[in-house]
């Protein structure tokens, strides 16, 4: 390394820091769809179809970046919104982005707001493979219902057993010369678990996460 890899490399963290290894995660993104209906605002959500991973959750559109297809987050975001939704590039308009959530699986879920301008979402034209209903709740609802907080624990395992009962090493600890500790299930890092109650569906994970940050804002 020399003077020009020094100055390159002060170049280079100029402006906001990003998430060191993100690459090596799932990234995703989300908008969070605003409607207004009858002068009060309400979250737009979906109920994935249940033949789809994590089929019958509740969730705001979104989905996985494509690296060569999307110049940004915000493209995925409205890009997975206009399939799933069925509705056109002028019918949102994006007020922001709200953050990014790691989730404890290793999603990493880029966030943005948009209100609607569509008034009446029976006129959505959803994606039936993907989403199996739309619905939404007011704002104020979440304003006035906190949400229940559970746990779950989570470890981080070295080895893991297949299908024949095999043990499989992921990290060789012997081999390598790390702690022994190391070579049995550590971490146990217990997680919160948001919990929402509403008329229409139990929203939790990482939707009643987005939820909370959110109304954390207002």
């Amino acid at each position: 390394m020399d003077k020009n890899d020094l100055k390159k490399l002060k170049e280079s963290l100029h402006g906001h820091p990003g998430i060191l290894g993100k690459e090596e995660y799932l990234n995703t993104a989300v908008l969070i769809p605003l409607i207004d209906i009858d002068n009060e605002y309400h979250f737009l959500f979906e109920k994935r179809s249940a033949n789809i991973r994590q089929g019958g959750e509740i969730c705001f559109p979104g989905g996985e970046h494509d690296e060569i297809g999307d110049m940004n987050f915000e493209e995925t975001a409205l890009r997975e919104t206009f399939e799933e939704l069925g509705i056109g590039k002028n019918d949102i308009e994006v007020i922001g982005e709200l953050g990014t959530l790691i989730g404890g699986s290793g999603a990493i879920i880029n966030t943005f707001i948009g209100e609607l301008k569509l008034k009446n979402i029976d006129k959505f034209n959803i994606d039936k493979i993907e989403v199996e209903k739309i619905f939404t709740v007011p704002v104020s609802y979440f304003a006035n219902n906190p949400p229940e907080v559970y746990h779950v624990r989570l470890e981080a395992h070295p080895y893991y057993f297949d299908e024949k009962e095999e043990k499989i090493i992921l990290l060789p600890v012997d081999e390598l010369k790390l702690p022994a500790r190391y070579a049995n299930p550590w971490g146990f890092r217990k997680r919160k678990v948001l919990v929402y109650k509403t008329g229409e569906e139990v929203i939790w994970g990482m939707t009643a996460n987005l939820i909370y940050e959110f109304m954390s804002r207002i």
